[in-house]
């Protein structure tokens, strides 16, 4: 079902006992994910405690709040994350401390098996094994969101959004299981794995999925899955061919620029801005369709594209934001000056300037309609350059990234 505006209610015609009453109105499911989250936590911090500093134990327990909140706003996110936890758990119990069990143990000279890699890890819960199930799953969602538009076949929808949850599931195992097994290769060499363009492609991957998800459930409609899958299975094939042509699934070590906490929140941030806008684009050319009466009845309302694009442009823009400033701080630790006009730095003031225009002009109602459609496809392309293009043409203190 299609909606013909915006679900969401203005705060203003919400009673403010309702408001007082926000967490009275909690059921027995909110405060259970709660609690699941509290002892989550602290069952992380006894059992790594050792390899944490101040800063990390900090960025632990401030994640409790968020996560709670979170699931209490978006109820799918609960399973979401107790499934991961569930797989991610399950694949450090089989690994029992050793790196080899996920594959097998070969004897050089005579070629034979001499230790057969334990099932599960090898063919499902490794973590480069549950990043190719996600890859898988993103390729199916995005042709069966455009089978559903195409045929206009709900079931084809449903199986698209499955696939969906499936390959972020899947994809957020993986992270979590390649931390894990980066610290098996030894605890020096242990660290997020949002240190490489392998494991930030990864990451852009499942948030801009989590970020659709998030407004497809909120709009009720599956119509505009057979556009933000395209790009995302664009990063995933990218990352297909990064990974098998240069080795890049391959954990290495952080270069001494990255060994910082800053990394932990700084690219998180970052690539929810970067997730933010490639929603917004892929909406946006959905919207230059629609205004041509191309696929106009099987896509919702202008008006609804247009709300979804600009809430995809302020959640980015925001976090982008934070990760600009954040990013400023780290610099400045790393290399004595916040600001270096590296091309990286520039960049990716290019991006908030261009974001922030568009959010100028789109609150002033300067501009709107295709124009602003238009401008959110062409910043996905400065957006690109920024996230990849300066790494493969342009040299700075950011070449740690490099192709």
């Amino acid at each position: 079902m299609e909606l013909a505006s915006s679900p969401s209610t203005p705060s203003h015609s919400v009673p403010s006992a309702v408001r007082t009453n926000w967490l009275a109105r909690r059921n027995a499911g909110d405060w259970l994910f709660a609690l699941a989250v509290i002892v989550g936590a602290g069952i992380a911090y006894l059992h790594y405690r050792q390899f944490m500093d101040g800063y990390e134990i900090a960025i632990l327990f401030l994640h409790i709040p968020l996560l709670i909140a979170l699931g209490w706003a978006w109820r799918p996110f609960r399973l979401f994350a107790s499934i991961v936890a569930v797989l991610a758990l399950t694949s450090i119990w089989l690994y029992q401390g050793d790196l080899t069990r996920a594959e097998d143990v070969i004897n050089k000279e005579t070629k034979e098996v001499l230790i057969k890699g334990v099932f599960f890890l090898k063919y499902l819960l490794s973590s480069q094994t549950a990043i190719s199930w996600m890859s898988a799953f993103f390729f199916i969602g995005t042709g069966a969101y455009w089978l559903g538009l195409a045929a206009r076949s709900d079931f084809a929808e449903r199986t698209g959004s499955a696939m969906t949850w499936g390959a972020v599931v899947m994809g957020t195992t993986g992270l979590f299981v390649r931390w894990y097994e980066s610290y098996l290769l030894g605890s020096d060499i242990g660290h997020i794995p949002i240190s490489n363009l392998y494991e930030v492609f990864v990451l852009f991957s499942l948030i801009t999925a989590l970020l659709y998800l998030f407004y497809e459930g909120r709009y009720h409609t599956r119509k505009l899955g057979a556009f933000v899958l395209p790009v995302i299975s664009i990063a995933v094939l990218f990352l297909l061919w990064y990974s098998y042509s240069r080795d890049a699934y391959q954990i290495q070590p952080l270069v001494p620029a990255l060994q910082s906490y800053w990394m932990k929140i700084h690219v998180p941030a970052n690539f929810i801005g970067y997730g933010g806008f490639a929603i917004a684009a892929m909406i946006g050319i959905a919207y230059l369709l629609v205004s041509r009466d191309i696929l106009a009845n099987r896509l919702p309302k202008p008006n609804v594209l247009e709300d979804v694009m600009y809430k995809a442009i302020a959640i980015g823009f925001a976090f982008f934001t934070i990760a600009t400033i954040l990013g400023a701080l780290w610099a400045a630790e790393a290399w004595g000056s916040y600001w270096s006009w590296d091309p990286k730095e520039t960049w990716a003031l290019i991006v908030w300037i261009n974001y922030a225009v568009w959010l100028h002009m789109r609150l002033t109602r300067t501009l709107r309609g295709e124009m602003l459609a238009w401008w959110a496809v062409v910043g996905l392309f400065v957006v690109t350059f920024a996230f990849v293009g300066v790494n493969m043409f342009l040299s700075g203190l950011h070449s740690y990234g490099s192709l």
